[in-house]
């Protein structure tokens, strides 16, 4: 058992707290790593805006990055001192993990959202009674965190912390529905709606493959600047005549669209911005959307909903790293940094469209 200091959320939409807590050594099958980063994501904020009252107080973040402190007696290719991220939490055992889709795992629920470890306990505790954790299979808005030695993966001691931190999510959720899903062909357009985080990844992946050309849309103008500056050949606003000037661009309708923001409206005018047998891919949360089927039958258009980038993390982090280090991934280009003692200001600046990617810094 150690002491640590976690930011927790005492109810449903509570601002976050800094607390100390408790920490049981990891399990045989468990890593205690000490966090150097974590990123901040829309995913934290919505969640913990929703989250069950009965599961809180609540640890959140999912993005975290660090060094390894310990090991279970059962945990094999990672020791003390290595470098690592942390992404989300899977099984192993079931037929998606099996096939390599861990994003998909039958136990998904229960090893990221259910406030604990799949078995219902948790590893921390708040002045002796049981805290929930287990977000994303880690509860990275903390110093150190007790995560399934699936969910980390080493990454290069000279990789720096608050690149390694998005890659558990966001980064690999952008750009994994590029490279792991739609799988574009050279000279294929492709259309990202949301210039955030997850979009920018989107975006990046793009422009590393040769899609041509990759169109960003955002209403903010910092966002749409970097999206030209990543690589894309136009960055627009969301105005009235959006679904014509992107058929105009991209030669009567866009290969494949990736829709990050939630907004049913948006999802329906990215039909409308596809060509005949285009891909409609959704990542981001939101409610319920409606399409004129007719309208999707009479053009063939393919609907994919993707988590995570449907990664297998162990595989693909390490191919965005080496993305990363040939310059075709320069996801550093998004991050701003907050102390960690500072992360409602992190929050906040995401909220207003101040930053992209806010990372905690932990000292």
């Amino acid at each position: 058992m150690r002491r640590v200091r976690v930011a927790l959320t005492e109810a449903p939409g509570a601002p976050f707290t800094l607390r100390d807590a408790d920490l049981e050594d990891p399990r045989p099958d468990e890593v205690l790593v000490r966090m150097t980063s974590a990123g901040v994501c829309h995913t934290d904020l919505a969640m913990r805006d929703t989250w069950p009252r009965q599961l809180t107080p609540m640890v959140f973040g999912h993005e975290g990055a660090g060094r390894v402190e310990a090991v279970g007696a059962q945990v094999t290719g990672l020791a003390p001192g290595d470098h690592v991220c942390l992404t989300f939490a899977s099984c192993g055992d079931c037929a998606q993990c099996a096939a390599g889709h861990p994003a998909y795992c039958h136990a998904a629920r229960a090893r990221n959202l259910s406030g604990g470890r799949a078995d219902g306990t948790t590893p921390l505790s708040l002045d002796g009674r049981p805290l929930h954790a287990g977000f994303f299979g880690q509860s990275s808005f903390a110093t150190h965190a007790v995560v399934h030695e699936r969910g980390v993966v080493k990454v290069p001691s000279d990789l720096p912390a608050v690149v390694a931190a998005p890659l558990g999510c966001g980064a690999q959720t952008g750009a994994g529905t590029v490279l792991n899903r739609l799988r574009p062909d050279p000279g294929a357009s492709l259309v990202v709606l949301g210039a955030g985080g997850v979009g920018l990844s989107a975006l990046m992946a793009a422009v590393a493959v040769g899609c041509d050309p990759v169109v960003a849309v955002d209403p903010v103008a910092s966002r749409r600047a970097l999206a030209i500056e990543l690589g894309a050949k136009a960055a627009l606003e969301p105005g009235s005549g959006l679904v014509a000037e992107l058929r105009d661009l991209t030669g009567g309708g866009a290969h494949h669209v990736v829709e990050t923001t939630g907004r049913p409206e948006m999802a329906r005018r990215a039909v409308g911005a596809l060509r005949p047998r285009g891909e409609l891919a959704l990542l981001g949360l939101g409610g319920e959307v409606t399409f004129d089927v007719m309208g999707l039958l009479a053009k063939g258009i393919r609907v994919h909903g993707v988590i995570e980038g449907d990664s297998d993390p162990g595989r693909f982090i390490p191919e965005l790293i080496g993305l990363h280090r040939r310059g075709l991934f320069p996801l550093e280009r998004l991050v701003t940094t907050f102390g960690f003692e500072h992360i409602d200001a992190a929050v906040a600046a995401m909220g207003d469209g101040a930053v992209i990617k806010p990372v905690l810094t932990f000292t």
